[in-house]
């Protein structure tokens, strides 16, 4: 339907790539980390034309409906699908993690870098595999006449390079390129032992690391996808495959990724949120860090002290950055609870007319709850798309129902699991949330879910 609807567009749009002009692009270097003077620590970034925007669009909807109605992306894939997110990927993956330390196991996580996975996909190999997921010939043959052909050039402050010819890559921020990315190493997990969960190219592999047996199964877990990278044609970076080791008793094993052994690392940044030994304080002190210097910021920068404009740039600058996949990494020291709900009273002490009143007025007044209330309140919403809404299928695997008894109940009740070590008990999975979601009725919607949960809250010390 959508190619006879839009086939003038289409045709158009054909013949504007066969023009000497092409579909020529800019692509903007943005800094990611580590030394700026290193090239290769700078993401690029396409700056591709409205028109192309547009078409790509009308596609990745072909392609996207193709691809969840035939279940063609496996499930550990996290990046740019439906009904997932960096929190959904995490609490995945951390919920079995914990789950064997929980029970004394040692456990390896490997972190996982692709060398410029999108840059490198080679074209020919990625149309073979949009032929194998049951896509039609005319998509398919859109898809390589919009990836074939392409130019482009380097843009950095007012200098620009020559144009080069592209010979592999999808473009990266283009709508469709994370779809064709996601298609294109579908076929990683194949073969795997281990647990591998990805969002689009950040990769983790985890498992048990007790025995030498173990071990052997992630080192061979390991010469898999080294050798599953090299019939993509694609490279590990292994300066930046990292393995974390959890355990009380684990034995800090070398793994080799080809010849060189990967490099053990005390903590790592995983979709955002700085990973340690669990507790969580890491994470808490950078996100305290993050939300100090946007204070900073707006102390020194803005003038009023209205609530009009003190409150909007609260919530849309300062509260995100301790807020960001917090249902995952909920604090678990009192210690780090104090430092948080600290910079939210300084936050609020600096509005005109509140500075003298007590911090549960100022709150009160501002129609704002504690940091530790929205908490709870993300957790609940959280629970409700798990066990109710949009991520029911993800919740099956990590929630189990509740037996039935004879008083009246709600009918979402779950099951308390076990546990022997905090990092367990305070996870999303397992109690912290579990218990407070089964104090709650059940609502219609999850509109109506979030106004009786609001009037819960509002009871609540």
């Amino acid at each position: 339907g959508y190619f006879r609807t839009t086939g003038n567009y289409l045709r158009e749009f054909l013949e504007y790539r066969r023009s000497p002009s092409r579909l020529e692009e800019g692509k903007c270097p943005i800094f990611k980390k580590g030394k700026k003077k290193d090239p290769n620590n700078y993401c690029p970034v396409s700056l591709t034309s409205i028109p192309g925007k547009i078409l790509e669009k009308i596609i990745n909807e072909v392609v996207c409906e193709h691809l969840e109605i035939n279940a063609v992306i496996a499930n550990s894939q996290h990046g740019f699908t439906k009904k997932k997110s960096c929190q959904t990927n995490l609490i995945s993956f951390f919920d079995r993690v914990t789950s064997w330390v929980d029970t004394g196991n040692a456990v390896d996580v490997a972190y996982l870098d692709f060398s410029k996975a999108f840059d490198k996909v080679p074209h020919d190999l990625l149309a073979n595999k949009l032929v194998k997921c049951g896509l039609d010939k005319t998509t398919v043959r859109w898809i390589c006449n919009w990836l074939s052909e392409r130019t482009q050039r380097v843009l950095t402050n007012a200098s620009s390079s020559s144009w080069k010819e592209l010979t592999s890559g999808v473009p990266q921020r283009s709508v469709l390129g994370p779809v064709l990315f996601n298609i294109f190493i579908n076929d990683l997990d194949k073969g795997l032992e281990g647990t591998i969960i990805k969002f689009a190219d950040d990769t983790k592999l985890g498992g048990i690391a007790n025995t030498p047996e173990d071990k052997t199964r992630i080192q061979n877990d390991f010469d898999r996808l080294e050798r599953r990278a090299e019939t993509n044609k694609m490279k590990f970076n292994r300066d930046k495959c990292k393995i974390l080791h959890f355990g009380r008793k684990n034995e800090m094993q070398r793994y080799r990724m080809g010849d060189p052994c990967l490099d053990s690392s005390m903590s790592e940044k995983d979709l955002g949120v700085l990973m340690d030994k669990l507790n969580m304080s890491l994470q808490c002190d950078a996100a305290a860090k993050k939300a100090d210097g946007i204070l900073a910021c707006i102390n020194r920068g803005i003038a009023s002290r209205s609530r009009e404009v003190m409150l909007p740039l609260y919530s849309a600058l300062f509260r995100p950055h301790l807020e960001y996949c917090v249902q995952f990494w909920a604090l678990q020291l009192k210690g780090d609870v104090d430092k948080l709900e600290s910079i939210q009273k300084r936050a609020t002490k600096m509005i005109k007319g509140l500075e003298n009143k007590p911090c549960e007025e100022r709150l009160k007044e501002l129609g704002m709850f504690s940091l530790q209330k929205r908490r709870l309140r993300g957790d609940m919403i959280a629970m409700y798309k798990y066990v109710m809404e949009s991520h029911r299928e993800e919740g099956a695997s990590l929630f189990s129902a509740a037996p039935q008894t004879r008083t009246r109940s709600n009918g979402f009740k779950l099951q308390e699991r076990r546990f022997h070590l905090n990092i367990r008990k305070n996870f999303f999975t397992v109690r912290r949330a579990v218990r407070q979601w089964n104090s709650l009725v059940e609502a219609p919607s999850l509109e109506a879910f979030k106004q009786r949960l609001d009037g819960h809250l509002s009871g609540v010390l």
